[in-house]
């Protein structure tokens, strides 16, 4: 059995792949959805990789050995490879049945103090109508450093999880990423006027920017907003924004 490791390693490694990338939206708690086919391929071609290792292992069992075996017992090295192998199917087994959730408030709570540089300056006009549902970082963007003050006067939606402050403040936050969750970096709003529900809890929070200080200034981070409502709202099968 042990000559089929390889095999089963490869096959194994696939299937966790095509797991959460196929038949499941789960990859897009980790990569973004442009490299979904990436996945797919690679899944595949690791599971064929399997089924052909093993097509070809079970034919060298099936062909006669030559030669003289004759000092060499207890000395086989196998063409199993090394035993420390098989921990490879450890993580390809948690994927399997124990996909790990999306980032959340312990990521965002340990994301350092940085920005990206953007300098002070108009935006483009936003879309009519109330409530308007932006993005996390549309927002921060727009209440730090837009000097047209777009935000003014409007009735916003954000959605986000839940994250705390160390001064009991609470915040409606989410996580940005690039390429996969390894480069997250997290957006936040401060909430006031209302009651904070549980550390990730989801929430879609509607109410209007509250101005703090200066554009561009330490005073303007992080962006606060009044709320009017906190609603609970499951989880979004793609939890990132893009960056």
């Amino acid at each position: 059995m042990r000559r089929y490791g390889p095999a089963v390693l490869l096959a194994l490694v696939g299937a966790a792949i095509l797991r959460v990338s196929l038949f499941s939206e789960l990859y897009l708690r980790y990569v973004q959805t442009g490299l979904r086919p990436y996945l797919v391929v690679s899944g595949v071609t690791l599971v064929l990789l399997g089924v052909a290792v093993a097509v070809l292992t079970a034919r060298g069992q099936d062909a006669p050995e030559h030669g003289d075996d004759g000092g060499h017992a207890g000395h086989s090295h196998g063409p199993a490879g090394p035993r420390v192998a098989w921990f490879l199917t450890l993580p390809a087994l948690a994927l399997l049945l124990f996909p790990p959730p999306a980032l959340g408030s312990y990521s965002a709570e340990r994301e350092a103090a940085r920005r990206a540089t953007q300098g002070v300056g108009t935006f483009p006009a936003l879309p009519s109508g109330n409530p308007l549902g932006l993005t996390l970082g549309e927002f921060g963007s727009r209440a730090v450093y837009d000097s047209g003050r777009s935000l003014k006067g409007r009735t916003l939606r954000l959605t986000g999880f839940v994250t705390r402050g160390g001064d009991g403040t609470w915040y409606v936050t989410r996580l940005l990423v690039s390429c996969c969750a390894a480069d997250a970096t997290a957006a936040k709003a401060e909430v006031r006027g209302a009651q904070a529900p549980p550390v990730d809890t989801w929430v879609t929070v509607t109410g209007t920017w509250h101005p703090e200080g200066e554009p561009g200034s330490e005073a303007a981070w992080p962006p606060v907003i009044d709320a009017t409502s906190v609603r609970r709202v499951p989880q979004p099968d793609d939890p990132y924004e893009k960056r």
